[in-house]
């Protein structure tokens, strides 16, 4: 057991790592570039390519996990990171668009390697039938990962009035490479990998459950994307005045309380009535969830003072969302197989990128042509398909024995 608990914090150390750059990137992309002059749809783009190769690497990197050991995909997703930012500090000239696009694929690419092997690899220190363990490790790593991205947020537009774009990108490239250093001294050599090598077409998932829980994260993730990645940070910059620290201080603040309710989420469901979650947990979360956007756009369409109004719905959704995330990346970890586990995790976050990279585009899009309520009403549409999908999973939801 202490073994177990020495590689998951070496694990959880390199997510938190690399989480940090994560999140300060993205807001650097999307304060820079919009201080430039690009509009929110010019701005989605440059993330085309980091959800598009997101979808791809989730795929082929289960696949790969489970041949060559997940500490070797992490340690991979840790180096191509310090590659993808290393590539954003040439000169500004160089910074065209099809550069910051190729930029942000390799940091796609290593993000989605990175968090797969991190969740895959939980499933593999905890003992088989400790579900209750399970879960609340599920819910700690996942919960931790979106703080530190919020402190990535702020630290991202932090960075931006302090050392500049170009000064920026090179600290955090430095500050990854040691990380990636010290993991490859001291993950375990052969994490996660299968006793017998899959072949490519057994990414593909046969098992129900995983097949239905995927499309209902696609579609949660969508909804969550399609107004906050795009249209809300420049919706509170370009309508509501908002300079670089408010924008980033406030999505920050938002995305830490976020983790902070994803990590105490096993309580929240216990409360319920539910210590295990199953599918009709995710379902009654996930409807709950599409009321929120919901109301946020008659609010706004009632003419209620915008600023508030947002403050406000932002808080009860991130509740809401956090609780849906953990419990769908509970049982995605629960229901995967045990030999071969990434592959299953692969499969699913798979339709995670296909949701954020749907929730992007669209972010951009409609928020250039129809604004943010029409971006609010789609994100609730999107929430009401994952809470139909989550319907369909096979339940496994047990009355309270114990706190789990």
């Amino acid at each position: 057991m202490r073994a177990a608990w020495r590689q998951y914090a070496i694990v959880t150390g390199n997510y938190w790592a690399f989480t940090l750059t994560d999140g300060a990137l993205r807001m650097l992309v999307v304060l820079h570039f919009h201080q430039l002059g690009y509009g929110a749809l010019q701005i989605a783009l440059l993330f085309l390519f980091y959800e598009i190769f997101g979808v791809v690497t989730n795929l082929v990197g289960g696949w790969l996990g489970a041949r060559i050991g997940l500490n070797r995909t992490m340690n991979i997703g840790l180096a191509l990171q310090v590659v993808a930012l290393s590539m954003l500090a040439v000169p500004a000239a160089w910074l065209a668009v099809p550069w910051v696009m190729a930029a942000q694929a390799l940091s796609g690419i290593a993000k989605d390697l990175n968090k797969m092997s991190a969740k895959s690899s939980i499933k593999l220190l905890v003992a088989d039938g400790a579900q209750g363990t399970l879960y609340r490790w599920v819910a700690a790593l996942t919960g931790s990962k979106n703080a530190l991205k919020g402190v990535g947020f702020f630290l991202g537009g932090a960075l931006l009035a302090v050392l500049g774009f170009r000064g920026s990108v090179l600290a955090m490239a430095g500050a990854l490479a040691l990380v990636w250093i010290g993991s490859l001294c001291w993950l375990r050599q052969d994490l996660g990998r299968a006793s017998a090598k899959p072949k490519f077409r057994q990414v593909w998932s046969s098992s129900r459950a995983i097949n239905v829980l995927s499309a209902a994260r696609m579609f949660l993730f969508g909804a969550r994307d399609v107004w906050f990645v795009v249209a809300l940070p420049v919706f509170l910059a370009g309508v509501l005045g908002w300079d670089h620290w408010r924008v980033g201080g406030f999505l920050a603040a938002w995305v830490i309380g976020y983790g902070v309710v994803q990590a105490l989420a096993p309580r929240f469901t216990a409360r319920a009535g539910t210590a295990i979650p199953g599918g009709g947990t995710a379902a009654s979360w996930a409807a709950l969830l599409a009321i929120v956007p919901a109301g946020i756009a008659m609010a706004l369409g009632a003419g209620v003072a915008p600023g508030p109004v947002l403050v406000a719905g932002l808080a009860v959704f991130g509740i809401v969302f956090a609780i849906n995330s953990a419990v769908h990346s509970y049982l995605i970890v629960s229901h995967a197989r045990a030999d071969g586990v990434s592959l299953d995790v692969g499969f699913y976050y798979m339709a995670n990128a296909l949701g954020r990279l749907l929730g992007t585009v669209l972010s951009g899009w409609v928020y250039q042509v129809a604004g943010l309520q029409a971006c609010l009403w789609i994100s609730a549409g999107l929430v009401a398909m994952a809470a139909l999908l989550a319907k369909a999973m096979p339940s496994i939801d047990r009355p309270i024995t114990a706190t789990p």
